[in-house]
């Protein structure tokens, strides 16, 4: 089985024009069209079972959609979800989750996190870049706190992010420790690509190790190999999800990145599936 942690798809009205504007904004070229069909259809090209999708919230008022969009997408597939989370994936077509996001200037966060949870959402994306916001400000500890607290997952971007050249790292490894320790550790935090996109060296010496996870979202075909295996190696193979970023990366190459960086096979296996199937069955 194989999970992609970190995909992102948008409603068909607004895909095409979304895609487009990201793709000028970061220099990137998407290898889908962000729709939920063609995710799918790049999910039956490459053996991918279970895409996560993590929606972005640019202002606090776009939480109504994202929770809508996110509700059709979970309702659609849920018992082919379930079947995934309890090992009983044989046969099945591929089939997306999608988690919740909320933005840091949310009036009323500890609300809206409440009816995400009780919803059924196991999670929330969030962007500091793209919400103007240092991961480790008061307004980010508050909705981190409160998800810790219900039990939530949350993912985030980390490190560099190509759409803002320039501009301060909103997310580096040492405003995360600093975030994790008014927080008392957040064992279900995720950090996007490796624990920082462009800033490998900081995330070997500050962030490997500690008890979070690291996606692999779009710095697989990136970084340096032994970049890659050294991080993996010291943080730990059971804290690292595989993960695409599709559109922006295709898994059918990163996979081959992964399966290129001589780990066991039972390291494959963890990273591939087993590590996210118990983080989303807590």
């Amino acid at each position: 089985m194989i999970i992609d942690f970190h995909t992102h798809i948008f409603p068909e009205k607004i895909a095409e024009r979304t895609i487009s504007a990201l793709a000028t904004s970061s220099a990137s070229k998407p290898h889908t069209n962000g729709t939920e069909s063609g995710l799918i259809y790049a999910m039956e090209g490459s053996g991918v079972t279970l895409s996560i999708n993590l929606p972005v919230l640019t202002k606090p008022s776009q939480i109504d959609s994202i929770i809508s969009f996110g509700n059709e997408i979970n309702s659609k597939y849920s018992e082919a979800v379930n079947n995934i989370l309890s090992g009983s994936e044989e046969g099945s077509a591929p089939a997306i989750l999608s988690f919740a996001g909320i933005h840091p200037n949310d009036e009323a966060p500890e609300e809206h996190l409440e009816l995400i949870k009780s919803l059924g959402f196991l999670g929330i994306k969030i962007h500091p870049d793209y919400q103007g916001t240092y991961f480790d400000d008061e307004k980010y500890i508050r909705i981190l706190a409160y998800a810790k607290r219900l039990g939530l997952i949350t993912v985030t971007h980390a490190g560099i992010d190509g759409a803002f050249p320039g501009e301060p790292i909103k997310c580096t490894p040492t405003r995360v420790l600093r975030a994790l320790d008014k927080l008392g550790g957040y064992d279900r935090l995720v950090l996007a690509h490796l624990g920082g996109g462009k800033v490998e060296d900081e995330v070997y010496s500050l962030l490997a190790g500690e008890n979070i996870y690291f996606d692999t979202a779009y710095i697989l075909t990136l970084a340096e190999r032994s970049h890659l295996y050294r991080i993996i190696e010291r943080h730990g193979e059971d804290k690292i999800l595989f993960a695409t970023d599709s559109p922006w990366s295709e898994a059918t190459r990163d996979l081959s990145v992964i399966r290129s960086l001589g780990l066991s096979k039972s390291q494959e296996e963890k990273i591939l599936s087993k590590n996210a199937l118990k983080l989303l069955s807590k």
